[in-house]
């Protein structure tokens, strides 16, 4: 091989890597903004869900005024959320929602006519179902983030991350 042979050989290899590593930030952007609207999808999920379960249990917790009041402010703040892309708004709404199930599962298991309530039953099923996706989203979300980040800090990737403005 003579040296022309072997510097477009390596021009060629430069080239690909740098595609690469170009298609790497945008696809891991697409990626973590996809992952930001999954969150806000399933908190919309959560907002339309609290609504209903509030009027299911109304009647039965008239005593438990705390409970209503959780509910009305986990309504309001999943509600917020849910239309913001505003990742510390969406985790406030989860920690509420996250502190909200357990206190109102106790609630329901210690209320036979609650318990025996097969509204309240699937709807605090839906909603525990919606929480554990919002957790497994803002995991996946950490985790893009993660890998994105390692990338735009370390050599040689932090060169063409810098030069494309990633």
């Amino acid at each position: 091989m003579n040296t022309s042979t072997i510097l477009v050989i390596l021009a060629v290899g430069v080239g690909l890597y740098l595609v690469s590593l170009y298609n790497f930030f945008q696809t891991a952007l697409t990626r973590i903004k996809a992952s930001i609207q999954e969150i806000g999808n399933q908190l919309k999920r959560q907002a339309n869900l609290i609504p209903n379960l509030e009027a299911s249990v109304k009647g039965y917790l008239t005593h438990e005024k705390s409970i209503l009041t959780m509910l009305a402010d986990a309504r309001k703040a999943v509600a917020g959320a849910a239309g913001s892309s505003d990742l510390n708004q969406q985790s406030k709404a989860a920690g509420i929602m996250g502190d909200l199930l357990p206190r109102l599962a106790v609630i329901v298991e210690s209320n036979p006519e609650l318990k025996g309530n097969t509204t309240v039953m699937t709807l605090m099923e839906e909603l525990r179902d919606t929480a554990d996706k919002v957790m497994y989203s803002r995991r996946t979300l950490i985790d893009l983030s993660a890998d994105y980040n390692v990338k735009v800090v370390t050599f040689p990737s932090n060169l063409i991350a810098n030069m494309f403005g990633f």
